[in-house]
């Protein structure tokens, strides 16, 4: 009786806390599940965690007057932290292990080749690498850690997933047409976390990725050697100015930067997409651009049953 009066005021505490409704809870293999109204979940396992998975390094950064750094965790913001962490502020060189510190391995999140590279695009940064995948294709998280975010994302990332790993990086996996883990939930280097797509601002299937460090992006050459498929190094000396917008990789010369073979854009001539708008359904977008919807699902990788989130880009053509 005493566990099922617990359960309840849980559950009761998470109405009211959160947007989302609390409606069932039950027992995985990853551990308690919560259930909410919206089709979300989260994982319950761990109450007390502070977001912390690098106690050594976030004592460096937030000791310091100077610096003061955060990491929260938040479920429902992709960038979980706030402007306090001031990269212009870091007056010494960090050290941090790259190779995740209770694993010890790394995956590269898909197969495919580097289109598009970190660094300025159309008045703006472009905050990671853009790799080639075709929708449905597997991601798998590139180092163990835990799930920070997971769901929908309307700034443009589409489906996103955010992994903050024990090394004290984030790693972002944005476009996904599926999600396949819940926030919360620790998963291992190479664990399959969602399928590729194109969802949110995006013009064909593809994997943004990125990695932050205290939500601050990096250029994931970095660290990551994307032609070897391996990590550059074992160790990552960490600056500001290795977040300045557009910087290049700093252990490599200008010569061994070669641009990618392919530049993702909008190819109007072969492919055509089609933005989703409230009140849209999938035979709806098909008659509006004299297609069927067997065709659209099968060029995005969704089934008829399939819930169309708002903003999503669907290739019709």
């Amino acid at each position: 009786m005493l566990k099922v009066v617990v359960s309840f005021l849980f559950l009761v505490t998470l109405f009211y806390s959160k947007a989302q409704v609390a409606m069932d809870t039950i027992e995985t293999k990853g551990g308690r599940m919560i259930l909410y109204s919206n089709r979300t979940w989260q994982y319950v396992e761990d109450q007390k965690f502070n977001g912390i998975l690098n106690p050594r390094l976030h004592e460096l950064v937030s000791k310091d007057s100077s610096l003061r750094f955060v990491q929260r965790w938040d479920n429902n913001v992709c960038f979980s932290t706030d402007k306090s962490n001031d990269m212009n502020k870091l007056k010494d060189t960090l050290w941090l292990c790259v190779v995740d510190e209770s694993d010890d391995e790394f995956v590269m999140p898909v197969p495919g080749m580097l289109t598009s590279r970190y660094g300025p695009r159309k008045g703006r940064n472009h905050n990671g690498v853009d790799l080639d995948l075709n929708t449905g294709d597997t991601v798998r998280a590139c180092w163990s850690g835990k799930v920070r975010y997971s769901k929908f994302n309307n700034g443009g990332f589409g489906n996103l997933v955010v992994i903050r790993h024990h090394n004290g990086l984030e790693s972002f996996y944005a476009h996904l047409s599926k999600l396949m883990v819940a926030p919360n939930q620790s998963v291992k280097a190479g664990e399959v976390i969602g399928l590729g797509g194109n969802t949110g601002r995006s013009f064909g299937s593809h994997l943004h990725f990125e990695i932050r460090f205290y939500d601050a992006a990096l250029n994931p050459e970095e660290v990551i050697d994307f032609s070897e498929r391996k990590c550059r190094d074992h160790n990552l000396l960490v600056h500001r100015y290795l977040f300045k917008p557009g910087a290049k990789p700093t252990n490599l010369d200008e010569e061994e930067i070669e641009e990618p073979e392919v530049e993702l854009k909008p190819i109007e001539s072969q492919h055509k997409y089609y933005r989703v708008r409230s009140g849209d359904t999938l035979t709806e977008i098909a008659n509006k651009n004299r297609t069927t919807v067997s065709k659209i699902c099968q060029l995005n990788g969704i089934r008829v049953t399939t819930s169309l989130q708002l903003g999503r880009s669907l290739r019709v053509k």
